[in-house]
Order: C-alpha cells, then structure tokens, then sequence
C-alpha cells in the first residue's frame, strides 16, 4: 500500500514545504513518496486549492529532505512564503499499483461492508498511528469512528470497481470476560 496521502478522489499529497534552503529559493520538501528521488516523478504540483501551480526546475535528496528549486521562485523570501505549503499531483499522474497494493485516496469513501455484505459504514481515511495502516470508518449514526487494521485478516476483500471493502470489525481489547462460577467460587488465599 502506497504511503500517500490524499486531499479528495481527484489529488493527492505528495509532500508539504517544510523549510526554505538557502538564499536561491531552495525548499526542504518532506516528501510522502516511498522513495524520496520519485518526489519530481510525477509532474507539476498544486497547492491545497489548486490555485497555484509549480514545476520543479532542480531536485536533490539529502538527510534533511528533498530541497526543490521551482521556476519562478527566486530568492529566499519567495521561499519562505511557500513554508507549510502542501504540494499535490492529480490522481491519474500515479502509476498504477500492484495487486493487493492500493492508493490511501483509492480506499477513501469505500463502502465499508461485513462478511454478509451488511453495511457498516464508509472509509473515511487510512490512518498510521505507527503499527500499520488502519482504515478508519464512519458509521451511521454514531459520533465515534471505529479503526480496522488494514491486513488481510480484517480486510480480506478490496473491489474497488464496486466501491467496497469488506471488513471484520475486531473485538475490543480490553473488555471484560465473563466469569465462570469456578472462578468467583475459587479460594485465593493461601
């Protein structure tokens, strides 16, 4: 599964500005790409509006990021301006995915449905808390959003030609069992 961010179906995120860099009009990009040297892949980018347009005229990897030079962006002020920018590409300038690999903006607004095919609710977002991927889903009528680890055991089936992902909705950890009559009969002390 791609490490992309998304803003709606039609653009995704790609990286955000996180620094100027230099006094050339040089940005520190932190770039969503698997491989940050992709980050120029995929052709001009967009703000979060999809009012401004940039194109990348020099690229470079280095331990603090990707520093981009636009065309247009001149000098360090210029630079600055652009800090905390989120940069997107339209859906369609992505290659296409390998099996069983998708894009976070293809699951987004999914139909969420049970093993029988009961609706459960939509894919609102893909979210990584840092032990993988989960799929966070909205219900009706509920406030809450509930989180599925998006593995193929509570996953096991992405159609997105049919708008769906089926989902098993895992037991909450932590609630109580119900006690046997042995065990509220058993003598503790010792």
């Amino acid at each position: 599964m791609a490490g992309l961010q998304t803003l709606n179906v039609h653009r995704v995120l790609l990286g955000h500005v996180a620094s100027a860099h230099g006094v050339r009009g040089d940005v520190v990009v932190r770039a969503h790409t698997g491989d940050p040297e992709d980050f120029g892949s995929y052709g001009p980018l967009s703000d979060a509006a999809g009012k401004r347009t940039f194109e990348i005229a020099q690229l470079r990897v280095t331990a603090k990021g990707v520093v981009v030079r636009f065309k247009g962006i001149a000098d360090r002020n210029a630079a600055e301006a652009l800090r905390g920018m989120e940069l997107y590409v339209p859906r369609s300038a992505l290659p296409p995915t390998e099996d069983g690999s998708y894009y976070h903006v293809d699951l987004i607004g999914l139909d969420a449905v049970s093993p029988d095919g009961t609706s459960i609710g939509r894919v609102i977002a893909v979210q990584n808390f840092g032990a993988g991927e989960m799929l966070e889903i909205k219900r009706p009528a509920e406030a809450e959003t509930v989180y599925v680890p998006f593995t193929d055991t509570f996953a096991p089936m992405v159609d997105i030609s049919a708008g769906r992902v089926v989902v098993i909705i895992p037991e909450m950890v932590g609630e109580p069992e119900p006690s046997s009559p042995s065990d509220d009969d058993a003598d503790l002390s010792r």
